[in-house]
């Protein structure tokens, strides 16, 4: 596939639905990508790469509203290819996507210069945790995490548990100020057959494509160009912090016809639930959009009197082949009980 510089917004549109209300908003990759001189890129296919080609995944970790406050520079990531090189021994030629949702979908592009850029993701949707990234979930081994640590320093973790790669690079980032780069290696693409969702940057390309070019037509006219259906629609009436997770919110939404809509939130949309009843939690994608502007919302743009409309968009199949893959995404995996789908 060859992108061209045309593209990028409707990879951003794209990649902003597949963000399910999280993963960042894409506005400064699309900048950091957009203003350089990398363009057309050439997207590889998996197939089309030979399976010992030593891969690499990157993402900025921790809050991305931070990165508003906090740019990064032209090469975020130099520090930590250079870190994990030395640690393995040999250089790493192809990148991949680590959280294809939100704005961590583009960050492979920043390195397209330098590095062949191959259409595979990781998580098929934005995540909070980096033990939920696909080749962690399957258990594949020698994975190694580089991430920054504050003033130019950088932690490497090699651990045979995800969770230990999570909690020792969640406090490396919490060091760095709450937000920072991340390159995961240690993999090659003959692993990302298996263990990771191809043909993603595909599909957020055509779900951008379709996007822009539906955004203003009747909602159920839209969600079907999207390959998915309108869960709810209506005006927020109250959101409600839990009292036993103080980042997990209810979104009460007035609908038509009397119904109420309650729409459960972490660092993204997690269930839907109208008049009381389960319409669809994740791994479903879902969206919420702003009913007159039409505008991809995050969990973080949802205030009272706004009118919405919430979609549920098709999960990427990894994520239901094997039921130890999908228990790392259903509301349980969260602390959040009764909301799995059956």
């Amino acid at each position: 596939m060859k992108l061209a510089h045309d593209d990028l917004e409707a990879l951003a549109r794209g990649y902003a639905l597949l963000g399910s209300g999280g993963g960042g908003a894409t506005t400064m990759l699309e900048l950091m990508v957009g203003g350089s001189d990398v363009w057309p890129i050439d997207v590889a296919a998996v197939s089309s790469l030979d399976p010992a080609t030593p891969c690499l995944g990157v993402a900025f970790v921790g809050s991305t509203m931070l990165l508003g406050e906090r740019m990064p520079g032209a090469e975020p990531f130099a520090a930590l290819l250079a870190a994990v090189e030395r640690w393995l021994g040999h250089p790493v030629p192809v990148v991949c996507s680590l959280e294809g949702g939100g704005m961590n979908g583009l960050a492979p592009l920043t390195l397209a210069a330098s590095h062949t850029v191959v259409d595979a993701d990781c998580t098929g949707r934005a995540v909070p945790g980096l033990d939920q990234m696909s080749l962690f979930v399957d258990r594949v081994p020698g994975l190694v995490f580089a991430c920054d640590t504050g003033a130019g320093g950088v932690a490497l973790v090699e651990a045979a548990r995800a969770i230990d790669a999570e909690r020792v690079v969640r406090s490396a980032i919490i060091q760095a100020g709450g937000v920072g780069c991340a390159v995961l290696a240690g993999f090659t693409v003959g692993d990302l057959r298996e263990h990771a969702i191809e043909g993603h940057l595909a599909r957020a390309l055509d779900l951008g494509r379709a996007f822009l070019s539906s955004a203003g037509a009747p909602l159920a006219e839209l969600a079907g160009v999207l390959g998915g259906e309108v869960l709810a629609e209506g005006r927020i009436a109250s959101v409600t912090t839990s009292a036993i997770d103080a980042h997990v919110n209810a979104v009460e939404i007035a609908g038509a016809a009397g119904a109420v809509h309650r729409v459960i939130t972490r660092s993204e949309t997690l269930a839907v639930l109208t008049d009381g009843r389960l319409v669809a939690s994740a791994p479903t994608i879902i969206v919420i959009i702003d009913a007159v502007s039409r505008e991809i919302l995050e969990v973080t743009d949802l205030g009272l009197a706004r009118n919405v409309a919430v979609l549920g968009l098709p999960a990427p199949e990894w994520w239901n082949a094997r039921p130890e893959r999908r228990a790392r995404v259903v509301p349980s995996a969260y602390g959040l009980e009764d909301l799995d789908a059956a």
